[in-house]
């Protein structure tokens, strides 16, 4: 979850091409639906919003992550001794059974990077609890409006048509029924541990989110200029 950080501090929109739905008498017909609660939850305003503002407020705390991100993958190349830039399990051990002092190093700094997160990580978590509060309402409401007998999974599904999907509108309900969430947790709160699961499938989403934007941006750049040749 903790190397996901720097992403979730990034507000990223989760490119889904938009789900046409199917009309109302073939939605009554079937009455069976999918939805995906992780999709719908990083889809609505209340989500983009608390991350976008949860990364302004523990923005020093990120330059501090960065500094000691960098100074820890210095530690880890003294440790790489084939020089792969891949720190195995091999040269752990080599390093263990030496009783090398970089060791400890790292282990300090990843304690110190842990601190520094873990605050922000509990901001993300008091936010997407607010708003996973409300998915059951919001789904209910779906269900009930558009007279569904079963949402199920989409990975139950060998094929649905697209108006089964109905993540979208669940998104709407959300938006409606909680527009905004707070990102300041009291001091005794603790996250639910559905909660910790699903804080955990957002940054997985992000960063997927944020490897498709990045693999886009790569294939639109134009090719680099070859040299005029004599």
């Amino acid at each position: 979850m903790t190397r996901f950080l720097k992403t979730a501090f990034t507000v990223l929109a989760v490119t889904a091409a938009p789900l046409a739905f199917g009309s109302v008498a073939n939605a009554q017909v079937s009455g069976i639906a999918t939805a995906n609660p992780t999709i719908a939850i990083a889809k609505t305003k209340a989500f983009s919003a608390a991350y976008s503002q949860i990364g302004t407020q523990y923005k020093s705390y990120l330059d501090q992550i960065d500094a000691r991100n960098k100074t820890l993958n210095g530690l880890r190349a003294q440790l790489d001794t084939d020089n792969n830039k891949q720190l195995t399990q091999e040269e752990l051990d080599a390093a263990v059974k030496a009783n090398s002092p970089v060791l400890q190093s790292i282990e300090t700094e990843e304690t110190e990077i842990q601190k520094l997160q873990t605050p922000a990580i509990k901001a993300q978590m008091f936010a997407v609890e607010n708003i996973f509060n409300e998915y059951s309402n919001a789904q209910q409401q779906v269900v009930t409006n558009k007279k569904i007998g079963v949402i199920l999974s989409p990975d139950a599904f060998l094929y649905a048509p697209p108006q089964t999907d109905v993540t979208d509108a669940i998104t709407a309900v959300l938006d409606t029924r909680v527009p905004t969430v707070s990102i300041t947790p009291p001091a005794d709160w603790q996250p639910q541990r559905n909660t910790v699961s699903l804080h955990q499938q957002l940054q997985q989403l992000l960063m997927a989110s944020a490897r498709n934007q990045a693999a886009q941006q790569q294939q639109q750049q134009p090719p680099a200029a070859q040299p005029a040749s004599r």
